[in-house]
């Protein structure tokens, strides 16, 4: 007799291929990378987001607790192991609807337009204000100007008087790297640059 497991495995298969990986003491199921579906020994647990979570609550579905030691992290997963065995023609459309939210958010995460500049290599927050404010929106615009360039839109709306290590880091910001790393001659010919 198949376990339930298995069982589970077998029928997420009729949606595509996907990667198992060990979650939350359970098996993630991945299609693309993202994340929709926790599979445990005895239950499914579908991924949430958008209007699925109503949908999901209003059919009474819980929501998956993992409990680790003192700690319960409640998840924005729901057992649909219910709806699984009874209404398998609804199941399937809410695990479709789960898979197309899961893959296009993933997409938009790994996309250049989440991408903050205070997660490029030596950015922060305060240097993401300052370069905001010198009129520079976002890591597209950062990178397509490039170092020289945005330091001096800097310097034109926080004053002159600017570390030249700014100029540096805007550098290995752009090239994925600590400012440290930039070579001594790729430093020259940014200093010639803005001179």
């Amino acid at each position: 007799m198949q376990d339930f497991k298995d069982e589970f495995f077998n029928y997420l298969r009729e949606f595509g291929s996907f990667e198992k990986r060990s979650m939350f003491g359970g098996t993630g199921i991945f299609i693309n990378g993202a994340m929709y579906a926790i599979i445990t020994e005895h239950a499914l647990f579908l991924r949430g987001g958008e209007k699925l979570d109503k949908q999901l609550s209003h059919l009474g579905c819980e929501k998956f607790r993992h409990i680790k030691r003192s700690t319960t992290a409640v998840v924005n997963y729901y057992d649909i192991t219910e709806l699984y065995q009874h209404s398998r023609g609804q199941c399937s459309l809410l695990v479709e609807e789960s898979i197309g939210i899961s893959v296009s958010e993933k997409a938009f995460k790994t996309s250049e337009k989440s991408r903050r500049l205070r997660d490029l290599p030596n950015m922060r927050l305060t240097l993401e204000r300052m370069v905001k404010k010198a009129g520079i929106p976002d890591v597209t615009s950062f990178i397509s100007l490039g170092a020289v360039e945005v330091y001096q839109k800097v310097r034109q709306s926080h004053g002159k008087d600017l570390d030249v290590k700014l100029l540096w880091m805007f550098a290995g910001a752009i090239d994925g790297c600590h400012w440290s790393l930039l070579k001594d001659d790729h430093k020259q010919r940014l200093l010639r640059a803005i001179d």
